[in-house]
């Protein structure tokens, strides 16, 4: 990297972008391992004081981590998600690049609770579907899911094609059901040793609790308690 005399922006700046922009082009991956200091002197014709500014730089913005006595990598994503619409956790994953999938850990028909028909507006003992699943991204556990749907608005649905199929495009393929609108409500809570075996961190470690209720125009078709992982995701909303 040689600096153009037009070029205004510090040597350092200019290495930082070439780094990030490959970090989210997927050219770095999570965990990949940059070039030692000397290396980035040669690739891109800049001083040591430069890729030390750079790297100190992306530490701060949390991008890279150090380990000592093995070199610097490139940081896991947090996945920021926007709250200004409805998103699904397939489709956000492909924005960033990673791969996603489900696994099915239990599907059953109940009897509604009454917790759970309230949520739902229906009359308690109304039969639903419960379906746990574990969402992944590029085979790493991020979410914890319990769901409900109405039994009588997805006749026959089966569990396998849920590990095949995102939940939404099954709906909107097999069941011609849109999602008009959601709500959703979130807390901190500590993660309980069950939760925590299942997402591959540490009992006690943040997660979040998400609680989302989505309509097809008045009529719940979904109820799903999430327990997402504390490290690997924010939220965020646009104040104007």
């Amino acid at each position: 990297m040689v600096e153009k005399k037009d070029n205004r922006l510090p040597l350092y700046y200019q290495l930082m972008d070439i780094i990030i922009r490959k970090i989210d082009s997927g050219e770095l991956k999570d965990h990949d391992k940059l070039p030692s200091e000397r290396e980035l002197c040669e690739m891109y014709n800049v001083s040591r004081t430069t890729v030390r500014q750079t790297m100190q730089e992306l530490e701060k913005e949390q991008l890279i981590y150090k380990q000592h006595g093995k070199g610097t990598f490139v940081s896991p994503k947090v996945i920021n998600q926007s709250l200004l619409k409805f998103y699904s956790f397939t489709e956000e994953m492909k924005k960033i690049h990673k791969i996603p999938s489900s696994k099915v850990l239990a599907f059953d028909e109940i009897e509604s609770d009454a917790k759970t028909a309230k949520k739902m507006e229906i009359s308690e003992g109304t039969k639903v579907y419960k379906i746990t699943r574990l969402r992944f991204a590029d085979d790493e556990p991020m979410m914890y899911e319990t769901s409900y749907l109405p039994l009588d608005r997805f006749p026959n649905l089966n569990g396998n094609d849920l590990d095949l199929v995102p939940m939404y495009t099954l709906f909107r393929d097999q069941y011609q059901a849109i999602i008009t609108k959601a709500t959703e409500r979130f807390s901190a809570i500590p993660t309980s040793k069950n939760e925590a075996a299942l997402l591959n961190i540490q009992e006690g470690e943040p997660s979040l609790l998400i609680n989302r209720i989505s309509f097809e125009d008045d009529y719940v078709i979904e109820y799903t308690v999430t327990i997402a992982r504390g490290d690997k995701f924010t939220y965020s909303v646009e104040l104007n």
